[in-house]
């Protein structure tokens, strides 16, 4: 039974009651108004005396030491809309989109009713391990991979989000509780790395073609719509984006070089969508020296797209984009998507992906004796070591090739 609602002196300070619902309260003085000089009051709760105590011990010395804090009654939920809405100026669209999809279908499920002073470590590590193992909801399937339905309606099932999305959504959780510690809403951001323990991303393994593999695409390829929209990427590394975005005044035939400070992205709102041309993915630009090989496949790609505007003639849409269909419009990630897989498909590689020319170049590139810098500068990568740590395994393997063949000329200069 609760003890009387009377009021008594508590050690260090400020007084303790017990509330007619059993609860525990303890008000102490955290201020004066400057206006009247009367005492400003506050009140900390809790289940048992002793905590009440602790947390009026820590208010207190907060007190004395001019750091109390008033204690934040916004929910994560109500401060995630506030974030997004003030705090991304500046930030891409895209990125924007990313980031309220993120706390759309991730954050708000699970956190967004907690109040962000209630918000501790232990909760966050536990939403953490439960996207691990059932952070999104997907179509359950039959034993023959057909989606289950009842009463015409998709039946679902929990699966788990992959470790490089947990990280993400971490990246956007911590990002908005870093703006409230700035804030002063909560004192110490419980998302920080040092409290938190995140799964390790492993790399996904790249598959480029090799020499025989590149020789097949080509002999594929040949003759086809989207001949020279591959090849420049093969030889050059372009991302899809940025061959899609390339436009004719960026490329130099004088100087054999191409400028690359766009690429085409699809752009999401308000249930309508739209390609535009952005900024590259790390906004900033570089110019590729090109082989001549690839200047030629672009002269090859300016005349037939000549061809082109005078068979379309009044229906042509000029864009000055280099690679267009056959009215001068934008080509689409799907379209081209769609060609390569079927021309990887036929050279007997149907697991490979677009990004995969990329990856194609960048070896062809460092086995040909291209240095990580030279390489690291032509695929836009932001620095030299993740370059390296994407395709190290390139210079061991030449490193070790390097080491044999000294052993062979070490043999036949010794006799040995």
């Amino acid at each position: 039974m609760p003890r009387k609602s009377n009021t008594r002196a508590a050690q260090g300070g400020g007084s303790i009651r017990q509330r007619a619902d059993g609860t525990w309260e303890a008000r102490f003085v955290a201020g004066h108004d400057p206006g009247t000089g009367k005492p400003i009051r506050k009140s900390v709760y809790a289940k048992t005396q002793k905590e009440v105590r602790q947390k009026l011990a820590q208010a207190v010395a907060a007190v004395d030491n001019k750091a109390y804090r008033e204690p934040c009654k916004m929910t994560l939920g109500e401060w995630l809309d506030i974030w997004t809405d003030t705090y991304l100026e500046g930030v891409k669209p895209r990125t924007v989109k990313i980031y309220k999809d993120d706390i759309r279908l991730h954050i708000k499920p699970y956190l967004a009713a907690v109040k962000l002073e209630e918000l501790d470590t232990h909760t966050v590590q536990k939403f953490f391990n439960t996207l691990l193992t059932s952070g999104k909801k997907v179509p359950k399937r039959d034993a023959d991979g057909k989606a289950i339905k009842r009463g015409g309606e998709t039946v679902y099932e929990s699966a788990p989000l992959s470790p490089k999305t947990v990280k993400n959504v971490h990246g956007v959780l911590h990002g908005a509780l870093r703006q409230a510690v700035v804030n002063r809403y909560i004192p110490l951001n419980p998302a920080d790395g040092d409290f938190c323990k995140l799964p390790k991303i492993q790399r996904q393994e790249i598959k480029p073609l090799d020499e025989t593999q590149i020789a097949d695409f080509m002999q594929a390829i040949r003759g086809t719509p989207f001949e020279d929209a591959f090849l420049v990427t093969l030889f050059t590394g372009l991302r899809q984006g940025e061959l899609l975005g390339l436009t004719w005044d960026c490329v130099d035939f004088s100087t054999g070089t191409l400028t690359i400070n766009k690429q085409m992205q699809l752009h999401q709102e308000a249930g309508m969508s739209a390609y535009q041309l952005v900024p590259t993915k790390n906004s900033k630009t570089r110019t590729i020296t090109a082989a001549p090989f690839v200047m030629e496949r672009l002269k090859h790609r300016k005349t037939e797209q000549t061809k082109q505007q005078l068979m379309a003639g009044a229906l042509w849409q000029k864009s000055d984009l280099v690679f267009t269909d056959d009215l001068g419009r934008h080509l689409t990630k799907p379209t081209l998507y769609r060609a390569f897989k079927r021309a990887a498909a036929s050279i007997g590689r149907p697991d490979a992906r677009f990004h995969d020319l990329r990856h194609s170049y960048a070896v062809a590139a460092i086995r040909s004796g291209d240095d990580i810098k030279t390489v690291q500068g032509n695929l836009g990568h932001a620095t030299a070591a993740f370059t390296l740590d994407v395709y190290g395994h390139v210079t061991e393997q030449m490193k070790q090739a390097s080491a044999a063949r000294m052993e062979q000329f070490i043999k036949s200069v010794s006799g040995s």
